[in-house]
């Protein structure tokens, strides 16, 4: 292989690993707003329950933000190699 080939296939591998890590935050962010307009819907239709309904958004956008971390470390793996 010529080292020009070499370095547009490490360049294009960089790009891929760039749009990958900007999908998966783009991802999070609309995931975490869904989830906290659900919330407070919820609230507002019920607001005796806020306890429950606070609680079990935290927990589902702590597993939505670690799915996105995730995803943005194998993007920085693939492009470290």
């Amino acid at each position: 292989m010529s080292l020009l080939a070499i370095l547009l296939e490490m360049a294009v591998g960089y790009l891929g690993a760039g749009i990958g890590a900007g999908l998966a935050a783009i991802g999070a962010g609309i995931g975490i707003g869904k989830i906290g307009q659900g919330a407070m819907e919820g609230i507002a239709r019920q607001p005796e329950a806020a306890g429950t309904i606070r609680s079990t958004m935290i927990i589902a956008a702590a597993l939505v933000e670690g799915v996105a971390f995730f995803a943005v470390v194998i993007c920085l793996l693939v492009s470290l190699k």
